[in-house]
């Protein structure tokens, strides 16, 4: 594949404004053997086996992806709209080649697979693999997503019973129940659904006589949050994480 159709699959702009850099010296390529610099590129039709490939943008270090798969830790305070009504996107932690990259659809990048309330925070997916979000986000899948939750009220064993055995919403009459709840301290429940209910783990709480306070997602699937990565940041999944983060426990 030529060097300006690789940049312009990742995101980079235009097939012009991709050659462009090229031509300035603005893109450089790792060989193959490890440890070795970057050599600038200048021709922008030179051609490339694409897959594996490492490139560097205006000093910035990319790996070619067919595909991008991401996990941002969502901090509090912002919404997961490409359009917020009130607090910053999320969209805007992220790098404009991964917001720009080609697409199909009419919207552009990558985007994130399912939603969290603008107060909510942790573990969030972000791709643009299309087929990706319609499986994550099936009512069929039951990927297992872990909440730390922080409530107003004590917990006692009536309260994670009664979560663990079903509580009705005021939108549906089937009850909805956690697969897992257990109180890990006086305030603090760890709660596991398979489901994604609008606002469930604030309705569930509601329904046994509690309120949400603070809300926190920790893992999806076989895939935990992990403790180095700050609010805020971002980085790709491993391909081994591609496949955990499916996994139904």
């Amino acid at each position: 594949m030529q060097l300006q159709e690789i940049l312009y699959s990742q995101g980079f702009g235009t097939r012009r404004v991709c050659a462009g850099m090229i031509q300035q010296g603005l893109v450089q390529v790792y060989g193959p053997e490890q440890g070795l610099a970057p050599v600038t590129i200048t021709q922008s039709a030179m051609e490339f086996v694409a897959e594996g490939l490492q490139f560097r943008v205006q000093g910035v270090d990319w790996p070619y992806a067919e595909r991008a798969y991401l996990m941002l830790h969502k901090p509090a305070g912002t919404e997961c709209s490409q359009k917020p009504s009130t607090y910053p996107s999320i969209y805007t932690l992220l790098p404009s080649p991964l917001r720009l990259r080609p697409q199909k659809a009419a919207v552009q990048g990558v985007q994130a697979v399912g939603r969290l309330d603008q107060d909510t925070t942790g573990m969030l997916l972000l791709t643009d693999d299309g087929k990706f979000i319609h499986r994550m986000s099936s009512p069929k899948h039951h990927v297992p997503k872990v909440y730390e939750v922080t409530v107003k009220h004590p917990l006692d064993e009536k309260q994670v019973s009664k979560l663990l055995s079903g509580v009705v919403l005021d939108d549906d009459p089937k009850p909805v129940r956690a697969a897992a709840c257990e109180a890990v301290s006086e305030f603090h429940l760890r709660m596991t659904l398979t489901e994604g209910k609008y606002h469930q783990v604030k309705r569930m709480l509601a329904a046994v006589s509690n309120r949400v306070e603070g809300l926190h997602r920790s893992s999806i699937g076989g895939v935990a949050l992990p403790a180095d990565l700050p609010p805020g940041g971002w980085r790709w999944l491993t391909a081994e994480e591609i496949v955990a983060v499916q996994s139904k426990g």
